[in-house]
């Protein structure tokens, strides 16, 4: 294979997750004229939102199974035509309940590309931690170019309009996939079906010693990390009390630095190791949500060794920084995984793997905002910050003990 054709796998690749993950947060900016246009309650649509989530989720550990009996290029080409094709259904539903269903539909369609494009780069590249994070750089560029394009349309032009736009960017991708990446050999196409969901050898997958563990820290990670996703925005707006447009930039700003920091942690899981690169990713996570409670004496501190104080701004900058980081764990653990796995274990068990700690990390936007309702918005961000600070200690004791990789 060479050098240019698998780069155009990879670019592909990454389009195709910007599409999945594009269709998901252009709801968001307009979810006021969605209450409006159906006269419906914020609790309503919050339902509709987290079946969704709870439907991607769900749908990784299918994808993996479908990805070995057909071949990964199928299934990433019916995860882009699939979220297109509901983001349209989703802008021309008449009546909520056909919303709430639209909703569903997109997350088991978006949900199906991740772990199935992950299998893929694995037969495609050797450095896999590069690749992954290369690949995840889809996700942080449609953090930055979707709720912006979805509020400027939706605003303008109302809201099926903004959710529409998914499709605009999906087509063009889809088609480009379906042109210039060649059909993949499938690992099982002639086992059943049935064989691939007993439980017995999915439990003893997931009771890996080097899966477990992994898995463990991946669940607490995509908590603390869906929970920053959710409510940053709010945190700063509430706490620190600054303007809704400042902190929107603030939010951009975490994506940025979302953005850059996959690409390095999984370039550097390559280089020195999974384990260290997850550990540094995590304890950056813990030290910067921490940072974003006690930001005013952050901005204070150098004035006890005799220095002037840091302008506030500056303190956010390094905070966020390092909350962006935290969040980057992804291009450093997903490889970890694949190491851990077999060949023949890489399509169905990654997607299982995934599916576990995805839909159980994505009760991390309740439970942020839980805590957030009881305790204020400072000790949410604290459980969060100090839950990044446990998933450190639990990876670096794994490598410690020789485990680690």
């Amino acid at each position: 294979m060479n050098w240019r054709y698998r780069h155009t796998v990879l670019t592909l690749c990454m389009l195709a997750f910007f599409v999945t993950y594009f269709a998901r947060l252009a709801i968001s900016p307009v979810v006021p004229l969605i209450i409006d246009d159906f006269g419906v309650s914020n609790t309503a649509v919050g339902v509709a939102l987290s079946g969704m989530w709870f439907a991607y989720g769900l749908s990784q550990f299918p994808s993996g199974i479908l990805a070995d009996r057909y071949g990964e290029r199928r299934v990433i080409l019916v995860a882009v035509g699939g979220t297109t094709a509901m983001s349209l259904l989703l802008a021309l539903v008449p009546v909520f309940p056909a919303f709430v269903l639209a909703a569903v539909l997109l997350g088991l369609a978006a949900g199906l590309h991740y772990a199935v494009a992950t299998t893929l780069l694995s037969r495609t590249f050797d450095d896999l931690g590069t690749a992954v994070g290369l690949h995840s750089l889809g996700g942080p560029l449609a953090g930055l170019v979707a709720p912006v394009a979805a509020t400027w349309v939706g605003f303008r032009y109302g809201w099926r309009p903004g959710v529409a736009l998914a499709a605009v960017v999906g087509v063009p991708i889809f088609v480009l996939f379906a042109r210039r990446v060649r059909p993949t050999e499938p690992r099982r196409p002639d086992q059943p079906m049935s064989e691939r969901l007993r439980i017995g050898p999915l439990l003893e997958l997931v009771g890996r010693r080097e899966i477990l563990v992994p898995l463990a820290v991946a669940t607490l990670g995509t908590y603390v990390a869906q929970g920053v996703i959710s409510f940053l925005p709010t945190f700063l707006v509430e706490l620190r009390e600054y303007t809704p447009a400042f902190a929107g930039g603030v939010f951009s700003a975490f994506f940025v630095v979302r953005a850059g920091a996959q690409v390095g942690l999984g370039r550097l899981s390559d280089r020195v190791g999974r384990d260290a690169s997850i550990a540094a990713s995590l304890l950056g996570g813990a030290l910067g949500l921490a940072g974003l409670v006690a930001l005013p004496d952050l901005a204070r501190l150098p004035v006890a060794v005799g220095l002037p104080a840091l302008p506030e701004v500056v303190a956010l900058g390094v905070v966020v920084f390092l909350a962006g980081l935290g969040s980057s764990f992804f291009s450093a653990i997903d490889p970890r995984f694949m190491d851990a796995l077999g060949d023949a274990e890489r399509g169905a068990g990654f997607g299982l793997i995934r599916t576990v700690y995805t839909v159980i990390g994505s009760a991390g936007s309740v439970g942020v905002g839980l805590v957030a309702d009881l305790f204020g918005w400072g000790a949410s961000f604290l459980v969060i910050a100090g839950m990044a600070g446990v998933a450190f200690l639990v990876i670096s004791v794994n490598a410690l003990v020789g485990e680690g990789r």
